[in-house]
């Protein structure tokens, strides 16, 4: 296996875009990633290309990459089409890492796009209900929202009550990601709130309000790939590229199996990492990834967000980009938009929100939920030299 490089990226507006077409949100990500990279079409020797929803939202299925890529004059490569629940986006960067990686190719494009805008709502919630066991799905579903977020927030009071996390921490969460997204010119959303706005707005479903839980989103995002002979300045490796499924008897949290996969990897531990994007599909999400990242003790999340350690300025900054709470959250495109970030931050790029001497950073992307746990977890590390 040799070296793999970040040689560009690119992303769209990610908000609630009714006149775009998904065409459109990838034809954006890819013409960017390469002219960041300094490439044109005819560079690119393969190309993997993530979606979740768009078989249900727009009925585009089987051949999403190859008709989306076409009009910008990429054909005649190998054009593979990945579906990972949330984590499409990040598995099509996996793969796309492993053909540079075994020398299979050494210019591959990594993208992925999302169109969840529908003028039936009830359809986009149905859409993102797909990524659960649909046979354990009830009959009589409460209307306007997804049954995924009844199993987060489940989940949630579960892990409440035994950490001791309240709403409040909750609300912690959505505030820090409200104010990095402000910072973000690509975010959905971005403010200064109050934990008292976040606990009186709309009951989404026990214990989440509205602000806790990701928003409906249209967007796309993309990365180009190289060997080490086409890399350049500044030089953004990746260390380590780990995709798991969660274990059938549920031992061990998905998170925390792939991540000490890519930790082993580079040779790396969590004390390591400047800055992370994580998977905060609901605000609880967040402060579970600390702890099954290693971040801190089973627990100690609360504290974390508490304390201030994981805001801007603080001892490990996470989710600058806003997370998904904050930039958005359009399913298949998500696991690229949090591999932009860590680039950006590596680059020293990031604007208001750039956290000072990034060296190392780390994103988690996780999709689909069985029993207690994301069925799919991906973890990405990423250094510069």
């Amino acid at each position: 296996m040799r070296d793999v490089y970040v040689a560009g990226i690119g992303i769209t507006r990610f908000a609630k875009q009714p006149d775009r077409s998904i065409k459109d949100l990838l034809a954006e990500a890819v013409t960017s990633t390469l002219k960041d990279a300094g490439r044109g079409a005819a560079d690119v020797q393969a190309a993997y290309v993530g979606n979740a929803v768009a078989g249900t939202i727009t009925g585009q299925e089987m051949v999403l990459g190859q008709v989306g890529l076409r009009p910008l004059g990429i054909g005649g490569i190998p054009v593979i089409n990945t579906e990972n629940a949330c984590a499409s986006a990040s598995t099509a960067f996996h793969l796309a890492w492993q053909a540079v990686a075994t020398g299979a190719h050494d210019i591959v494009l990594a993208v992925a796009a999302e169109k969840m805008t529908h003028p039936d709502k009830s359809l986009s919630f149905a859409a993102i209900g797909g990524s659960v066991d649909v046979e354990t799905v009830p009959e009589d579903l409460p209307a306007g929202r997804s049954f995924l977020m009844d199993l987060y927030g489940a989940a949630a009071l579960e892990y409440m009550a035994e950490s001791g996390a309240t709403a409040e921490d909750l609300a912690r969460v959505v505030i820090k990601n409200q104010h990095n997204g402000a910072l973000n010119p690509v975010a959905q959303y971005g403010g200064e709130l109050t934990i008292e706005e976040i606990l009186n707005s709309r009951l989404i479903v026990d214990p989440f309000t509205l602000q806790m839980c990701s928003p409906i989103t249209d967007g796309a995002a993309a990365a180009l790939l190289v060997s080490p002979e086409l890399a350049a300045s500044p030089h953004i490796k990746v260390l380590a590229s780990t995709v798991r499924a969660a274990p059938v008897d549920g031992a061990t949290k998905v998170i925390k199996l792939a991540s000490q996969a890519a930790y082993e990897i580079a040779g790396l531990g969590p004390d390591d990492i400047d800055c992370i994007e994580v998977h905060d599909a609901a605000a609880s999400a967040e402060l579970m990834a600390y702890e099954q990242l290693g971040l801190c003790e089973l627990g100690g999340g609360k504290d974390m967000i508490r304390s201030g350690q994981t805001n801007l300025g603080g001892r490990i900054p996470v989710n600058t980009s806003g997370g998904l709470l904050s930039r958005g959250h359009p399913i298949g495109a998500t696991g690229l938009a949090q591999i932009v970030e860590a680039v950006l931050q590596l680059r020293g790029t990031a604007g208001g929100r750039q956290v000072e001497n990034a060296r190392i950073a780390l994103t988690q992307n996780a999709g689909g939920w069985h029993g207690n746990d994301n069925v799919a977890s991906v973890i990405h590390l990423f250094g510069r030299s």
